[in-house]
C-alpha cells in the first residue's frame, strides 16, 4: 500500500502527521499554563494543592506527546533533527531540563522525605510552565524567520553563532510567538481547571484569568501573524531544490491552499470564541471550543510551512534551508513507518478512555488528604 506511494507523497503525508502531534502538543500545554497560575488562582496551600492535582492529572499526556513528536521528527526528518539539535543546542537544553524538572516535580512534590521541600518543587513547576512554552515558541518561530546555520553537501552543518541558539531569543518576532504561547497555554490551563475543581473561589479567578491572558495572547498572537504573512519568505524549486525569497510566501500559501485557510479561519474564531463564553457566560465548555480551535490553528500554520514548496526550517544561508525533500529519511524508512502510523487510531482510542478516566471524579479538598484512597501529587 505504502509502498506504491512516491518519495514526496511519502514525505508529504509525514509532514501531515507531525503536523497532527504538534496541534496536540500544543493544545496539551494548558498544564504549563496551569503550572503558572498556580500561586495566582490558589490563595491557601489547599487550593494550591487542588489546582496542582488538578493539572497534575495531564502531566503525562504532554510529556508523552512532546516525546512522541521529538522521536517522529527524527525518524521521518533526521536532518532537522541533527541540525536544530546539534546547532541551537543552548536553547534545547535548556527546554528539556525544564520538562525534566516538570516530571520529577510531579514524582517528588509530597513524597515523605523529600529534602529540598514542596516550595521548591512548585517554583519547578513554575519555571517549566513559562520557560517551556516561551522557548517552545521561539523556536517554532524560527521556521518562519530563519536560523544562522550552514550546511555543506556531506549535509554537516555548523551553527553560525557561538551562543548556539541563544541569539534566537533577541528577535522580537520570535519572542511574540514565544510569549503568545505562553499566554495561550495560561487561556487553556485556566479553562481546563474551571471544568474540574470544586471550588467556587478558583473557578472565579480562573473565569477572569482566562480574559485577561486570553487579551494578551491575541495581541502577541496578532503581531505575529501579521509579520509574517507580509515578510517575504523562503520557497524552493521542487525540480532543483534552490531556495529563494518569495514575497508574502505565508500569505500566497494560505490563499494556494484553501483547507489551510479554512482550518485557519474556523480555528482562531473558535479560540476566541472559547474564552468569551467562559468570561462572559461563565461556560465550562470554552476549553473545547479552545481546544479545537487551537488544534485546527496549529494544523493550518504548519501546512503553509512545509506544503506549497515552501522551506521548513530556513538558514540565512538559503541554500542551507532545509525542506520536506532535503531533510527527510528514505523511502524504504518512511513507507515502514508509515504502516507503524495506522496504529495511531488506537492510540486516539487509548488517550480518549484515559482522559475520561482520570477526569471521572473532579478534584476537591478531601482529595487532597494523603491518607485519600485518590492519588495526590
Amino acid at each position: 500500500m505504502f509502498e506504491a506511494l512516491s518519495h514526496l507523497q511519502l514525505q508529504q503525508y509525514w509532514w501531515f502527521i507531525m503536523s497532527v502531534v504538534s496541534s496536540v502538543l500544543v493544545f496539551l500545554l494548558f498544564v504549563q499554563g496551569g503550572q503558572t497560575l498556580v500561586g495566582v488562582l490558589g490563595k491557601t496551600d489547599n487550593e494550591k494543592n487542588m489546582i496542582v492535582n488538578s493539572i497534575g492529572r495531564k502531566w503525562e499526556f504532554t510529556f508523552t506527546t512532546l516525546i512522541v513528536f521529538a522521536a517522529g521528527m527524527f525518524a521521518a526528518f533526521p536532518l532537522w533533527y541533527s541540525v536544530s539539535l546539534g546547532g541551537a543546542y543552548y536553547a534545547w537544553k535548556i527546554f528539556l531540563v525544564c520538562f525534566v524538572l516538570q516530571a520529577v516535580s510531579f514524582e517528588f512534590r509530597r513524597k515523605k522525605g523529600n529534602i529540598f521541600g514542596q516550595k521548591t518543587y512548585d517554583w519547578f513547576l513554575t519555571i517549566n510552565g513559562f520557560l517551556g512554552t516561551i522557548l517552545l515558541g521561539v523556536v517554532v518561530a524560527t521556521f518562519f524567520t530563519g536560523s544562522d546555520f550552514i550546511r555543506n553537501e556531506y549535509n554537516l552543518s555548523q551553527w553560525g553563532s557561538s551562543w548556539y541558539g541563544l541569539d534566537i531569543l533577541v528577535s522580537f518576532t520570535n519572542l511574540s510567538l514565544g510569549f503568545a504561547v505562553l499566554f495561550l497555554a495560561r487561556t487553556l490551563g485556566a479553562m481546563y481547571i474551571i471544568t474540574n475543581i470544586e471550588s467556587d473561589d478558583i473557578i472565579r479567578r480562573a473565569r477572569k484569568q482566562t480574559l485577561i491572558n486570553g487579551a494578551i495572547f491575541t495581541v502577541f498572537f496578532l503581531y505575529f501573524l501579521v509579520r509574517i504573512l507580509i515578510k517575504d519568505g523562503y520557497a524552493y524549486n521542487p525540480e532543483t531544490g534552490a531556495v529563494f525569497m518569495e514575497s508574502y510566501k505565508y500569505l500566497n500559501n494560505y490563499l494556494q491552499m484553501p483547507v489551510a485557510l479554512i482550518l485557519f479561519l474556523v480555528g482562531v474564531p473558535l479560540v476566541l470564541y472559547g474564552i468569551f463564553i467562559t468570561w462572559a457566560k461563565e461556560s465550562n465548555r470554552g476549553i473545547w471550543f479552545s481546544g479545537f480551535g487551537t488544534f485546527a490553528t496549529v494544523m493550518s500554520i504548519f501546512w503553509i510551512l512545509g506544503y506549497n514548496n515552501t522551506a521548513f526550517y530556513p538558514s540565512y544561508d538559503l541554500q542551507s534551508s532545509l525542506t520536506i525533500q532535503n531533510a527527510s529519511s528514505s523511502h524504504y524508512t518512511l513507507t515502514a513507518m508509515s504502516y507503524i502510523s495506522l496504529f495511531v487510531p488506537v492510540v486516539i482510542a487509548y488517550i480518549y478512555f484515559a482522559w475520561r478516566a482520570v477526569d471521572k471524579t473532579k478534584i476537591s479538598e478531601e482529595h487532597m488528604n494523603k491518607e485519600s484512597e485518590h492519588h495526590v501529587y
